[in-house]
């Protein structure tokens, strides 16, 4: 099996991006890989910065017969092992580092005067239903005396009804007990009676 480094093509229709690989020979350019040996993006805007290599890993399958394209190549020469333009390249990859772009921090734009003043008055405006609403939220001292009296006036009207009907009930226990009394006096009259009848019999 011959084995070719080479770039396979990536990314999408106007902005390319090339893995280096180490690829069989016969397999197509997108084909399977055998190892990914470094990247180029020719879309970087330092030159030197576009291509890093695995320089270990490149010596090591040119050592075992590995061909690279004339792309390739070149790329090796310049920042593979020993190459003419590492400390270009080195340089490159700090100024890049450095020169990231960063997002200010937000800044407050001043309104002009008539529209800063109108803005005021809309946010006093929305503020006055709001106080008004709390306001008819929140009861009066009065009311809340009253409402708390409420329930004090109905556990005494609850009590009413229980001393009403004990007082009716006291009236019925009288009645049972002046009737168990007559009760007794006519049974001993009875009794006096029957004892009458038997004296007189006897006679």
């Amino acid at each position: 099996m011959a084995v070719r480094i080479r770039m396979k093509r990536l990314g999408r229709r106007h902005r390319p991006f090339y893995r280096i690989c180490a690829m069989d020979s016969r397999s197509p350019r997108d084909g399977k890989v055998i190892e990914e040996l470094g990247y180029y993006d020719p879309m970087v805007r330092e030159t030197d910065a576009r291509a890093i290599l695995q320089s270990e890993r490149i010596d090591y399958w040119i050592s075992q017969g590995a061909l690279p394209t004339e792309k390739v190549k070149v790329l090796i020469d310049k920042y593979g092992t020993n190459g003419s333009c590492l400390d270009r390249q080195k340089e490159a990859l700090e100024r890049l580092a450095t020169q990231k772009p960063v997002a200010p921090p937000p800044q407050k734009v001043p309104l002009p005067e008539g529209i800063a003043s109108a803005e005021k008055q809309e946010s006093s405006q929305a503020d006055a239903p709001k106080s008004e609403e709390t306001a008819a939220e929140t009861p009066p001292a009065s009311d809340a005396v009253e409402a708390a009296s409420e329930p004090a006036a109905a556990t005494e009207a609850a009590s009413e009804p229980a001393a009403a009907t004990e007082a009716a009930s006291e009236p019925d226990a009288a009645e049972s007990e002046s009737l168990g009394d007559v009760g007794q006096v006519e049974t001993s009259s009875d009794s006096e009676q029957t004892e009458s009848e038997e004296n007189t019999e006897s006679k």
